[in-house]
């Protein structure tokens, strides 16, 4: 019974202290130049790898084979590249060729407007301590990204940020994947963080 009453006169105490009267800025880290030039990159890779994918499905096409007839003689000219080892013989290679790319294309591109939309730009603590308001960049690094409000009692940081060494992942109840916090951002209340926003909570 004390120990069930300390804990919750100590869970009373936090639950005092972060009940801030205005709101607070609890961390911030701007990386939008970061986050441009990633995206730059994505497409760029993205372009490089439909262009690809174009050049295999219009120009990997299989060699017309012979016309064999019944007369004798050498035949017809079966075209220039017939005899091509670098030329596939049928079309289940270009067509495979040209996915992959396409495939592969399209994976980079859209982690490149992914990541950044999970990349935490700023946290606010709302005025009372009951929500929390966390902010994104935007996707390929254009614009500030969404802003989203969500009760505190919805966010939970999987890791201390003392046991990570580059990444704080919180985790926000309802949103798949995690939201991640770059160590290298500014945190204004490290002591405010700790018990709210960097607490964890079982979602």
């Amino acid at each position: 019974m004390a120990a069930a009453a300390a804990a919750a006169a100590r869970a009373a105490a936090l639950e005092l202290e972060a009940a801030v009267p205005r709101d607070v800025t609890l961390f911030r880290h701007e990386r939008g130049p970061f986050f441009r030039l990633v995206g730059l990159f994505c497409v760029g890779q993205g372009c490089f790898w439909a262009g690809l994918a174009h050049f295999a499905f219009t120009a990997l096409r299989p060699a017309p084979g012979p016309d064999l007839g019944p007369a004798p003689g050498p035949g017809p000219d079966p075209g220039p590249g017939a005899d091509d080892p670098l030329r596939p013989r049928d079309h289940k290679w270009r067509l495979g060729f040209t996915a992959s790319c396409l495939t592969l294309g399209s994976l980079i591109v859209a982690a490149g407007c992914v990541f950044p939309l999970r990349a935490v730009r700023q946290v606010t603590l709302l005025r009372g301590g009951a929500a929390v308001a966390i902010s994104t960049h935007g996707p390929l690094g254009l614009g500030r990204g969404p802003s989203f409000t969500v009760p505190l009692h919805h966010v939970s940081c999987r890791a201390h940020r003392s046991e990570v060494p580059a990444m704080i992942p919180l985790k926000v109840k309802g949103r798949p994947f995690f939201f991640l916090l770059d160590k290298r951002g500014q945190l204004y209340n490290a002591r405010l963080f700790d018990i709210t926003v960097g607490a964890y909570r079982k979602l």
